[in-house]
């Protein structure tokens, strides 16, 4: 199967309330595409659901919770169907500090968030796509799933954990199915600020961003199954 962008699409975004998943959510939306968004922020969901009529979705989910996203992709799929690009994109990163300075609680929510909840948007959401026959999954990675720097240990983890996990996905899959895991590159959004502070500002905008990076994510198929793009 080779995507062609100009074919309208069911786009599922985690995280979609805030950075590089609210600007994906907007340039979608702009290409003619229905987006079924989640994020964390109530006053943002508000925002994009009055902006953004039916047949678009926006729902208040914690990925951390099975419950909350079984009940969601249960109500979206019933609504739409599977999607075509489901695109797990929430992330979380920690307060810079040498490792054995992150408190316990901050590196189990950089976990829960990174990895646990990648693993529960699959479960609920990709045995469709499988019943269907064919669909996207991207798993939102970083050049720090494939390196490291000092001070961001558990953001790091949760990035190789996430490279692995998309590679062994990619195997389980069947045919018309394909599973990608996706480096956006240095952008400057609220978590690039906790990791560089105020020289996240000389890097690219969101908006900037997405324009360029959606077409691509388009054109993903199951040429790409397996692939670090």
């Amino acid at each position: 199967m080779m995507n062609k962008p100009t074919k309208k699409r069911i786009i599922v975004i985690t995280g979609a309330t805030k950075g590089l998943g609210y600007a994906m959510t907007e340039e979608f939306i702009r290409l003619g595409h229905t987006v079924c968004g989640s994020g964390r922020s109530e006053a943002i969901v508000r925002e994009l659901s009055s902006r953004y009529a039916a047949p678009h979705r926006f729902d208040v989910v914690d990925v951390t919770s099975d419950p909350a996203v079984a009940h969601w992709a249960k109500t979206m799929i019933k609504m739409h169907g599977p999607p075509d690009l489901l695109l797990n994109n929430a992330g979380l990163a920690n307060q810079r500090a040498p490792l054995w300075d992150v408190p316990a609680d901050e590196f189990s929510q950089v976990v829960d968030v990174n990895i646990k909840g990648v693993y529960h948007v699959i479960r609920h959401v990709v045995p469709a796509m499988i019943k269907r026959g064919e669909g996207v999954i991207v798993n939102f990675s970083s050049g720090w799933g494939r390196s490291t720097s000092p001070e961001v240990a558990p953001y790091c983890t949760t990035k190789w954990a996430v490279e692995g996990m998309t590679q062994a996905l990619a195997q389980e899959l069947p045919d018309g199915l394909a599973a990608v895991a996706y480096s956006p590159g240095v952008i400057d959004t609220d978590m690039l600020r906790v990791c560089f502070g105020d020289a996240a500002a000389h890097h690219e905008k969101p908006d900037t961003w997405a324009r360029k990076s959606v077409p691509a994510l388009l054109r993903l198929g199951t040429q790409d199954n397996g692939r670090s793009v």
